[in-house]
């Protein structure tokens, strides 16, 4: 059906000048990369594109700098060094639209390198357990290179390509990355408490991976037909969906399925999602697109910040001016949530950091990102509480967001704002 060669036979069409395309999260193919790496000394100015990846990235190395150069569309912990060394770049933009970076060729790929199943009788692979932006960028490149993988899960959706889209073959027998679930603490605990109270049933979830996302879930045993459409979901939604919990039986779209565009959990989330019609795999322009998700009723948005000022106005991608991760898919869920008929928008995060640093403060850091505006924001969850910010003043919304701070921060914060204003 197919011919296998090496990943370094494979690698050969890379072109000094070139841009390439990595499939993100769990389904970054490592023995691809490894390849594309090796040939450093040959290679010059080969600009990498990527979403957030799991695994090694040898190709972020500064070392390597006159070699390769990361673009990254979400910057994951691997490569997240490139910025201040001088070998990578941000591009900010939603998730919803990465596709047509491809598609409209402001991006000008020419090598997609890919991670699929094995081929089933009539030729077709799976990308499996991520398809994001990953479609667009195989129907734009020249060459179309494989890590075909006996251990990649077979997903429904759109992911499914045949051999003849294909240019180049790498097999391999190996485990794909995976995330041990770990217990939530008290924090974590109580603000999953606040977060299941706001969440009704017949309502559908976006969520992504998490002690906090996992701890929402835990707390939501005794919910009747949730349904999920999420860009991401972890090993959280299996228990619910084996109790009958999430059926999808009331969403607005894909009903009666779970609509995800990327996965990463433990071998036993990839073992439950192997060739399970439930879970439908979807390009990141529809899972993500606000008038695909708005269609859901009563559509429930969590998501995180690195810190919140009191007029709500939410820094998610950025410390200050440093980056350190991206815009991603919040402000496509939080705005689909809030157009959603009986939908919710929340951002939940603790109220400090793990060195006690507020999350709530009177003004966001200098150089600091608003990925979600004070115009976007809905509810914001601590474990203090919840504060209700949707059609309130700024004097409101400073009083609630102070309330669910800190104890110890509480006093400061409002002083601070009042004395900056």
């Amino acid at each position: 059906m197919y011919k296998a060669v090496s990943a370094e036979e494979a690698l050969k069409v890379v072109k000094s000048n070139d841009k390439i395309y990595i499939q993100a999260a769990a389904a970054a193919p490592s023995l691809l990369i490894k390849a594309l790496a090796d040939r450093h000394d040959e290679l010059r100015n080969v600009t990498i594109c990527q979403l957030h990846t799991e695994g090694e990235a040898p190709y972020a190395n500064p070392e390597y700098a006159k070699s390769f150069h990361v673009n990254s569309f979400f910057i994951g912990r691997n490569v997240r060094h490139t910025l201040k060394a001088g070998n990578g770049s941000y591009t900010p933009v939603f998730l919803s639209e990465v596709p047509l970076l491809f598609k409209r060729n402001i991006v000008d790929v020419k090598v997609a390198l890919i991670h699929v199943s094995v081929p089933d009788q009539h030729g077709y692979c799976s990308l499996g357990v991520s398809v994001e932006a990953t479609l667009a960028a195989i129907d734009n490149a020249d060459h179309v290179i494989a890590q075909v993988n006996k251990q990649m899960p077979r997903t429904f959706g759109d992911g499914i390509i045949h051999v003849t889209e294909i240019d180049a073959f790498v097999e391999c027998d190996i485990p794909l990355p995976s995330h041990p679930v770990t217990e939530p603490t008290a924090i974590e605990t109580k603000i999953g408490d606040y977060v299941a109270n706001l969440i009704e049933d017949r309502s559908t979830l976006q969520m992504g991976i998490g002690n906090i996302p996992n701890a929402v879930l835990s707390r939501l045993h005794n919910h009747k037909d949730l349904g999920l459409h999420t860009e991401m979901f972890s090993d959280g939604v299996i228990d619910l969906i084996l109790k009958d919990v999430i059926n999808g039986n009331y969403k607005g779209v894909n009903p009666g399925r779970a609509l995800a565009t990327f996965l990463m959990g433990s071998k036993r989330l990839y073992d439950y999602v192997d060739n399970n019609p439930f879970v439908e795999m979807r390009s990141s322009d529809y899972v993500n697109d606000v008038s695909v998700i708005k269609q859901n009723p009563r559509m429930v948005a969590i998501n995180s910040a690195i810190e919140v000022d009191v007029t709500g106005q939410v820094c998610a991608d950025s410390i200050g001016s440093k980056m350190y991760s991206g815009v991603g898919g919040q402000m496509d869920f939080i705005r689909g949530a809030s157009l959603s008929e009986g939908g919710k928008a929340i951002i939940a995060l603790p109220s400090v950091t793990k060195k006690g640093i507020s999350r709530i403060v009177p003004a966001l850091k200098t150089g600091a990102g608003v990925v979600t505006t004070r115009a976007h924001i809905h509810y914001v969850v601590t474990e203090y509480g919840v504060a209700n910010l949707y059609g309130k003043t700024i004097q409101e919304r400073v009083k609630s967001l102070v309330d669910i701070a800190h104890p110890d921060h509480r006093e400061d914060i409002d002083r601070a704002y009042f004395e900056m204003m």
